[in-house]
């Protein structure tokens, strides 16, 4: 059962991510076709055609390597600049640069047909041209907010509860767990005062010094402000009441936030104050949260994803070392589809979860890719989509500066020129990817060890 288990996560998240991957080129193709540029091509996948089909002047189809899509557009390079009646414009050079830059215009060239001389892409407003390539990623912003939407308003975020998840039977000092990792009981650590008043794992506390407990925020104020002091408690047990009087044992303990994480100081230690303690967890449970929980939700998750980003070379470097040397994988750092993949499998086989809890996460994995595909596919690059509206601004700017020193229009600017820079970029992609796809193997990332 675990296996099969194993094996549905591993084809959720499979089929999440190539569904993701079609909808961003339906992302470039629908505007592409709005503002008429003649789509010759919608692939998923790359290398051999396995499947094809032709709708109007558009083949669709999948190819044999899902390692992304594509949908090819006509007049991506503009034809090399004129002089003189037609002639080309001799080049200073006839070395490979050129030649590829040569050999790219006139495969483009050889895609025209009579009446596409104004359905080219490089001819578009430059706001269009921008339009169909932010047309992809956006896709995937979309995607991964419907995701998060669902995983916070159907499934729900993981909150305290006033049930009880575990009972301490000492208080070891917060100071002391710092410098030595002493969590066992020492002969000199008091008893948890919850211990004493007999709270087991599954309790669930319902009024603590006379006032009906609501939530585990509201009952952890009151026990740090109840230390020294001797309190009537109730709870359930098995659909039982139970009562009990505890004494809150007053302890230097960390100072929670709003959503009851650790405030920290300047160097990263946690703000501490001595309150009241009784030693219990809270036991965790999905609960659904408004829709203007999502946003937030999404917005925080694309700054840890642009960190990534924007330290990519060193967090490659960290992947690197860590699936060549005893150094760990940094749980926070860049990982490939297997890894992702590895990842659903085994939360899927965690028999161990509720099913919702496993299913939620799933969805969030689906969510986090395609936010991360979002954030990726900006990077200012050839061959991403990021590369070509850098083109187009960069267009726009030589001829707005030429407009306001009255000078001849610049004309397109040639993206061909940059096929050496786009190569080089894709060259270090997949060997970027090859190098996550085996650490993901040999150094998998461990969340949950």
């Amino acid at each position: 059962m675990t296996i099969v288990l194993f094996i549905a996560g591993v084809l959720f998240v499979a089929v999440g991510i190539a569904a993701s991957i079609a909808l961003h080129e339906v992302g470039h193709l629908v505007p592409a076709k709005l503002f008429r540029v003649r789509v010759t091509q919608y692939m998923i996948g790359f290398g051999p055609t396995i499947f094809s089909r032709r709708r109007g002047e558009t083949e669709y189809g999948v190819k044999a390597l899902p390692l992304g899509g594509y949908v090819s557009m006509i007049g991506m390079f503009p034809p090399a600049k004129t002089v003189d009646g037609g002639a080309a414009v001799r080049q200073s050079s006839t070395g490979m640069f050129q030649q590829l830059a040569a050999d790219a215009r006139q495969a483009a060239a050889e895609q025209l047909r009579p009446g596409d001389e104004n359905r080219v892409f490089y001819k578009l407003p430059i706001w269009k041209r921008i339009v169909i390539m932010l047309g992809g990623p956006v896709m995937n912003l979309l995607i991964g907010i419907v995701m998060f939407a669902i995983l916070i308003m159907g499934f729900g975020s993981a909150q305290p509860t006033t049930t009880v998840s575990e009972v301490y039977q000492c208080v070891v000092p917060a100071d002391q767990q710092q410098e030595t990792g002493q969590t066992d009981c020492g002969p000199a650590d008091p008893a948890a005062p919850a211990f004493e008043a007999g709270l087991k794992p599954g309790d669930r506390i319902v009024t603590f010094d006379g006032r009906e407990v609501t939530g585990w925020m509201e009952l952890s104020s009151w026990i740090r402000d109840a230390a020294g002091r001797e309190v009537p408690i109730t709870y359930v047990r098995d659909g039982e009441t139970f009562s009990s009087t505890i004494e809150p044992l007053l302890t230097e303990r960390p100072v929670p936030d709003i959503d009851g994480r650790a405030l920290l100081n300047a160097d990263g230690t946690p703000v501490m104050q001595e309150v009241g303690f009784i030693g219990v967890g809270s036991q965790q449970e999905l609960v659904p949260q408004p829709a203007s929980e999502v946003m937030p939700a999404v917005g925080d998750s694309l700054v840890r994803v642009t960190g990534v980003v924007l330290n990519l070379p060193q967090r490659v470097a960290q992947v690197a070392e860590a699936a060549f040397s005893d150094a760990p994988r940094d749980p926070e750092g860049p990982i490939s589809v297997v890894g992702v993949g590895r990842i659903a499998g085994e939360v899927s086989a965690m028999e161990e979860i509720p099913f919702e809890a496993r299913a939620a996460t799933l969805v969030g994995l689906v969510g986090g890719v395609n936010l991360a595909l979002f954030v990726f596919n900006l990077i200012p690059l050839l061959p991403l989509d990021g590369g070509h509206v850098a083109g187009a601004l960069w267009e726009g700017l030589r001829r707005s500066i030429a407009r306001l020193f009255k000078r001849p229009d610049p004309g397109p600017f040639d993206m061909a020129k940059l096929l050496p820079v786009t190569y080089a970029v894709a060259v270090l992609l997949m060997g970027m990817g090859a190098l996550l796809i085996y650490a993901d193997i040999v150094k998998p990332v461990d969340l949950f060890g």
